[in-house]
């Protein structure tokens, strides 16, 4: 759920895996801009071979007109926002053209004898860096196809093709050994890419975001909010208990304590919802679409487990009581960090009043 700090994604193979927020759009993004690289790197490199080859034959002119259409498609698709979202599967069909464009000027400037015929390696690495392991697998059978049809189409000699067979799949062999390590390394690097990003969100102690994460989260939330005219509360938490715990049974106890609370309130939140540590005793809920009676609901269900489930410590059940504070977008403020502080406030004022309380910004008190 959104409280423990990361959310379960597929990704492109089919496996999950764990990916903290706003992880894989920024990788798409990164993909992105890496296979524009290189689409325009192998334009670069087929012009570079007309020119250098000084090729004025049958052949210049579709190998011109392949260039033309295949730029096209570039800027089509990318910059004209043809196809508008990040996605993987955008990523595979630029790389599925970019294998007939290759197969193009191949068969038009020597077909396996052409010097171009290792640009195949562009799209085995690309696929590999960015779709994963079985995209991959499936581009190498489509290449495969490519080389047999390139070979079978330079000879009529069809017994002679069958003898040829052999050579093609060693010129496969370093294909399939370049994906093969590639993918594995963009993997390794994925992943601890990943848990790097999970670590600098999540709160060491008890596994729910920080602060920076759940600040991320909340400002796409208020922005989501402001565009579409719905509701959304924070509600601030505070353990009553904690300084007395620490000084009477020790840290360890009052480590338990903060641990225990964590789980109580993650037993009464939605997936939707985003709870994250404060600071110290204190903890924050953003609770879209949710206005401000929806939010005492929550809140007081929370107050209510949390003084019914005790910390076991020592062989004595110590009560527990927590106190809260709500406010609510937009009728608290226009801004989140207003929102933000009035529910800070509120938290406040519910411990002036004797905490195991909660209060709503804006109520007499």
């Amino acid at each position: 759920m959104a409280a423990k700090g990361g959310n379960l994604n597929q990704d492109f193979m089919g496996k999950g895996e764990i990916v903290p927020p706003g992880f894989e759009a920024e990788e798409l993004k990164g993909f992105s801009r890496t296979v524009a690289e290189i689409e325009w790197l192998l334009v670069i490199l087929v012009l570079l071979y007309q020119v250098v080859q000084g090729r004025d034959d049958e052949a210049t002119v579709p190998i011109y007109f392949g260039l033309l259409l295949y730029s096209v498609f570039v800027i089509g698709f990318r910059y004209f926002n043809i196809y508008r979202t990040e996605s993987h599967w955008k990523l595979a069909i630029e790389t599925w053209v970019m294998i007939v464009f290759i197969t193009w000027v191949l068969y038009h400037s020597g077909r396996l004898e052409s010097p171009l015929v290792n640009l195949y390696l562009l799209t085995v690495i690309t696929s590999a860096l960015t779709l994963g392991k079985l995209v991959t697998l499936l581009e190498m059978a489509l290449i495969a196809a490519c080389y047999v049809f390139l070979g079978y189409s330079s000879t009529s000699d069809s017994l002679f093709w069958v003898f040829r067979a052999g050579d093609f799949m060693t010129q496969l062999a370093p294909m399939l050994l370049v994906a093969y390590i590639t993918t594995m390394l963009s993997a390794d690097i994925r992943g601890a890419l990943s848990r790097i990003k999970v670590i600098s969100e999540t709160d060491e102690l008890t596994g729910i975001y920080n602060v920076r994460a759940f600040t991320a989260l909340a400002n796409r939330t208020h922005k989501q909010s402001v565009r579409h005219g719905f509701a959304y509360s924070i509600v601030m938490v505070d353990s009553d208990n904690l300084k007395a715990i620490n000084d009477t049974y020790g840290h360890e106890a009052g480590n338990r304590l903060l641990k225990l609370t964590v789980t109580c309130i993650q037993l009464l939140l939605r997936e939707t919802d985003v709870f994250a540590r404060y600071g110290g005793d204190e903890f924050v809920i953003l609770l879209p679409h949710t206005r401000t009676d929806g939010a005492f609901e929550v809140a007081e269900r929370i107050r209510k487990m949390i003084a019914a489930t005790p910390l076991d410590t020592r062989g004595k059940q110590v009560p527990t009581t927590v106190s809260a504070g709500i406010a609510t977008f937009p009728e608290h403020g226009k801004e989140l960090a207003a929102i933000m502080n009035h529910a800070d406030q509120a938290l406040y004022n519910s411990k002036k009043r004797g905490r195991n309380c909660i209060s709503v910004s804006g109520e007499q008190q």
